[in-house]
Order: structure tokens, then C-alpha cells, then sequence
């Protein structure tokens, strides 16, 4: 599948570690299909989502330790554009610029010292002005949820992902409407290809489940023992291939998984990024460009949101990957 696991390297495994040396090795090596673009000013900022107004080309990035919404200049200096309502770290956030508005969630991290014990467990979707940066609604989650990942639709109504709590959601009248069934353990960022209605969900222990929104009725993609669908963070969809930030796995992946016509089986994967510590997050469709977050900082971080003692300074970067050979 591409992957490894550092469990291998358990005397347990010895009896057979010679014989998988070679394939360990491969898909442990690093390499990658993509450039930088920029790295981010902020050493600090700790992004978690990526996304772009096609009307005023402007780059916007959710930050987990800031707690709000940026705007990036092509050198990666920072510009408030908003801030969380109740201060909490920003996580999913979806541009929609035919409408003007800008989608976002906020979510108060269990055990995050930055974050008042009250609040834990809570989290909110946001909706702002595209233009003027002023919050428009608030819209509370579900009781003990983690709106941590979105997608618009093809109406632009979000759809987002209770990673804490394993539902999906779509705002219907100003309201969040559960889609799913219960079959998700921690859904992440859905993803809808043009022309189809199915809405497909990574979650992260499970791999990606393709859901009718009018049903909930889930079909699982299999694996057939040859790509590994599980870990996957952020899923983008453009044309015939799902493009998927997996930060779950060893190495962490960016990688590109190609669909048949009925976008009912993955056919083959071309791997765009592998790195041993890659902290990649999400990604964003720029033309033909496929624009994504590495080195985020997580790793440097505790439970409460902390910088380890250990940790290496540094900073998150961007990066691109031209697309336009993909399917």
C-alpha cells in the first residue's frame, strides 16, 4: 500500500523484518512531486486550513493558535482578516466567492490552555462577509463536538465533519441537520465532484465513504490491499481524482487517487508529497494548481497546545503541485 508502520521495527516482527527490508525502505523513502510556494512569517501561527477568493485572489488561512482568519501575500506575510467570536482556535474554513461569504468553524479544544475550561467541548460554525470581514451568524455544534473540517456544496451550503463526534452536518435554514447514519468514527473534510451529488468522507480510521446526503446511505471504497485509506485529513475532488492531505499515516502523504467514470473505485494513486514528519493539513485548488499546508507545527505542540520541550523552531510552508497532468 505505500506505506510502513513503525511497529515493524518490534522484535516481534524480526522473523519476517528481513524479508519486508527492502519494501520498508521504499515506502519509507521521502521524495516529492511539489514546489514551495512560500513560508508563512508567523513561527507561531500554527495554520489548519487553506482557501482562495478566484474574484480578489486572495489566499486565506485558518490559525489554530491565533484564532482567527488571515489573509497571505505570495511572500506568506500575514493580514487579519477576522477574529474567533469567542476566541478559540479557528479550524475548517471554506471561501464561497460567487456569494460573497466566507465559512468557518471554531472550536474550543479540550485541554487547550489558551481555551476556558467552560468551553471545552464546544464548537460553532461561522459565516462572514467576504468583503467587509464582519460575522454575519454564529451557529452552535452539537453538544460535546469538534466542527473541525468543512466543504460547501454544490449550493454553497456547508457541510461539516464532528471529528470528536462522528456526525456529519449540512446547514439547512440556519440550521445544522445531521446527513449521516452513525457509520463515521471521525469524519473529516468532505468532497463533491462536479456533476455528482455523493458527498465523499474521509474518516480517518475507516478510509472514505461515499454518502448519498438524501439517504445517508455510505458505500466504503475498497482498498483491494493496494492503497491505504485511512488517516486522510483533507479531500478535494477535481474531476476524476480525489486529491488527499493524509497526515495519518507513515510517511505522511499527499496523494492523488484516480476514480473510474462512476466514481465508485479507486483505479490507481500518483503520489504528490511523502515525508516522515510532513504535518501536512489541507489543501486548495488554485487553476490547475494544487496548493496545500506542510510543516504546520502540531508536532510541536502538546495536548494543551503548548510548544514541546524538544521541539525544533520552524515555520509552516505552502506548497504547490501542478495538477493539470491529473485525470
Amino acid at each position: 500500500m505505500g506505506v510502513t508502520n513503525p511497529v515493524l521495527s518490534s522484535p516481534l516482527f524480526k522473523p519476517i523484518a528481513a524479508a519486508l527490508a527492502d519494501t520498508i525502505a521504499a515506502n519509507s523513502a521521502e521524495r516529492t512531486n511539489a514546489r514551495q510556494t512560500f513560508v508563512l512569517d508567523d513561527a507561531g501561527f500554527l495554520p489548519e486550513d487553506i482557501d482562495f477568493d478566484t474574484a480578489t485572489k486572495r489566499l486565506f488561512l485558518a490559525s489554530v493558535q491565533r484564532g482567527g482568519i488571515f489573509v497571505s501575500s505570495a511572500s506568506g506575510a500575514l493580514k487579519p482578516f477576522a477574529f474567533s467570536p469567542d476566541h478559540w482556535p479557528v479550524f475548517a474554513l471554506k471561501v464561497d466567492s460567487r456569494r460573497r461569504r466566507l465559512w468557518a468553524t471554531e472550536v474550543a479544544l479540550s485541554g487547550f490552555k489558551s481555551v476556558p475550561r467552560k468551553d471545552w467541548g464546544k464548537s460553532a460554525l461561522l459565516e462572514y462577509d467576504l468583503d467587509k470581514g464582519t460575522l454575519l451568524a454564529r451557529i452552535e455544534g452539537p453538544e460535546h463536538s469538534a466542527l473541525g473540517d468543512m466543504a460547501l456544496n454544490h449550493d454553497g451550503e456547508p457541510i461539516v465533519s464532528d471529528g470528536e463526534g462522528g456526525g456529519v452536518y449540512q446547514l439547512v435554514k440556519g440550521s445544522l441537520h445531521r446527513l449521516d447514519r452513525g457509520d463515521f468514527i471521525s469524519p473529516q473534510t468532505p468532497a463533491q465532484c462536479p456533476g455528482s451529488d455523493m458527498l465523499f468522507i474521509p474518516d480517518y480510521a475507516r478510509g472514505i465513504g461515499a454518502m448519498d446526503p438524501r439517504t445517508g446511505r455510505i458505500e466504503w471504497f475498497v482498498s483491494g490491499g493496494r492503497h491505504a485509506l485511512a488517516g486522510i485529513d483533507g479531500l478535494y475532488c477535481r474531476g476524476q481524482t480525489l486529491f488527499a492531505v493524509q497526515n495519518g499515516t507513515t510517511p505522511q502523504r499527499v496523494i492523488a487517487f484516480h476514480l473510474n467514470d462512476t466514481l465508485t473505485q479507486i483505479t490507481g494513486e500518483t503520489i504528490v508529497d511523502k515525508r516522515n514528519n510532513g504535518d501536512f493539513t489541507h489543501g486548495v485548488f488554485v487553476g490547475d494548481s494544487f496548493l496545500y499546508i506542510a510543516d504546520s507545527g502540531w508536532s510541536r505542540i502538546d495536548e494543551h497546545g503548548m510548544a514541546k520541550p524538544n521541539a525544533q523552531p520552524g515555520k509552516a510552508r505552502v506548497m504547490q503541485y501542478q495538477a493539470n497532468g491529473s485525470p
